[in-house]
């Protein structure tokens, strides 16, 4: 699975502009599950996110994670996270087919919520707007392949 994930002061999504879900300071992470992802990735990748240091401490380091911080995740799937840009126009043969993709998605939340955090999403599958105040900005991107 792949993350992109962007630390954030708020954060919302929006389907035919109804706020789908939103969040106070925290993570954005946008998920993508690939072909041959199984359960495994998405715990992984869940237990990554809400440990990954990248939130200040008193001294002003990058040195607490989203459970130190008590933030919360905005999960917003986006397949478009398994692009192949060899040519002009992108391919996402490498993306899990779409029932897979929800299913993994759907865990992966899940999972982030089993850690104690809370969680809001966006639909699955439906054209977004997310909205965030990227803090830092700290963008960061994980793959379950290069762990």
């Amino acid at each position: 699975m792949r993350a992109l994930i962007q630390r954030t002061s708020g954060a919302r999504v929006s389907v035919d502009g109804r706020i789908a879900g939103e969040i106070g300071g925290g993570l954005v992470v946008l998920v993508c599950a690939m072909r041959g992802d199984g359960d495994e990735q998405a715990r992984w990748l869940a237990r990554k996110v809400v440990n990954l240091r990248i939130f200040r401490d008193e001294a002003g380091r990058m040195n607490r994670s989203l459970l130190d911080t008590g933030g919360a995740a905005l999960v917003v799937s986006q397949f478009t996270l398994a692009a192949e840009t060899k040519g002009n126009r992108p391919g996402f043969s490498t993306a899990a087919a779409p029932e897979e993709g929800e299913r993994l998605y759907e865990l992966f939340a899940e999972a982030v919520r089993g850690h104690g955090v809370e969680v809001a999403t966006g639909i699955f599958g439906a054209e977004m707007k997310v909205e965030l105040v990227n803090d830092g900005p700290v963008t960061i991107w994980l793959d379950t392949e290069t762990r």
